[in-house]
């Protein structure tokens, strides 16, 4: 009977733990499986798979597209960071500041979401195309005019540039660091801030080394649901940016649906996957708190 008591639990993640293993682990290893393989084009140019555990379709993966790779995780850093500066203070003010106005502020923060994502995306093409008004008014102020040394002028552009994607994919990914912070910074007892003002810290110094530290928490976890899928995107880069500006995701989506080179773009999957898991386990170690660790 206490064995029962005690193991009562573990049933219930069954349901959990069938429906990643038949749907995320078994596709995982199809798909690792097809990244070894090699594929040959016959007469009738049908293409053939088969197993030769052929490794160097990773080297020559990673050779051949190593400047999409460091793009992907560049742009999808800066987003992040720029997610992170505009996120903090509204998720500071709606936690301690917004009183009955919090549950409105909160409905627009996740209002984008009652739209499709490609609409969002497809809006932004449309706020900084050419003609648009935005890129007539800063064009207007000299914004978007750079003159160098000898005096040659030359007109900037806001769409099909590096700006683009990454202002895009820093608004679609933004209530993915909003929602953490606000609610990490919710749960922090209003008492403790009290404390540290009543011992004569003052507001500045209150918030480093009371507020800041008690919402890294939702400071790591909102990063990450940035950060992430942010990296693997494709979408922003595609309709918003250039050649110039592919990230490993656009390489990623040709290769799958378009070249059907599937070896390679499996290959490009996992590399990224690795890539991932090691930096994500620097920073949990770097940022790492107790309750960040069990997070």
């Amino acid at each position: 009977m206490g064995w029962l008591r005690k193991h009562a639990a573990y049933p219930l993640l069954t349901p959990g733990m069938a429906w990643l293993l038949i749907f995320f682990f078994v596709p995982m290893g199809f798909m690792f499986v097809k990244s070894l393989q090699t594929v040959t084009v016959d007469e009738t140019f049908h293409q053939h798979y088969t197993l030769t555990w052929e490794w160097s379709n990773y080297t020559e993966a990673i050779r051949t597209y190593h400047s999409q790779f460091v793009r992907s995780f560049l742009y999808a850093g800066i987003a992040t960071v720029a997610a992170f500066l505009i996120a903090y203070p509204l998720a500071y003010v709606i936690a301690f500041r917004a009183g009955r106005w919090k549950n409105l502020l909160l409905l627009l923060v996740i209002a984008p979401f009652f739209t499709n994502y490609l609409i969002r995306t497809l809006a932004w093409g449309t706020l900084l195309a050419d003609d648009s008004i935005v890129t007539r008014a800063l064009d207007a102020i000299g914004f978007l005019t750079v003159t160098d040394a000898l005096g040659w002028t030359s007109e900037h552009r806001l769409l099909a540039t590096p700006f683009a994607v990454v202002a895009a994919i820093t608004y679609n990914y933004l209530a993915f660091m909003i929602l953490p912070l606000y609610v990490s910074l919710e749960k922090i007892d209003k008492r403790l801030l009290e404390a540290s003002l009543d011992l004569y810290a003052n507001r500045v110094r209150a918030f480093l080394r009371v507020t800041l530290p008690l919402s890294l928490p939702g400071v790591f976890a909102g990063t990450l649901l940035t950060f992430i899928p942010a990296t693997g995107d494709y979408v922003n880069a595609e309709l918003l940016g250039s050649p110039q500006t592919k990230m490993i995701g656009n390489i990623v989506q040709s290769k799958f649906l378009v070249i059907n080179d599937y070896p390679t773009a499996s290959a490009l999957s996992f590399t990224l996957m690795a890539i991932m898991l090691v930096l994500i386990s620097i920073y949990a170690r770097i940022l790492g708190t107790e309750e960040v660790t069990t997070t």
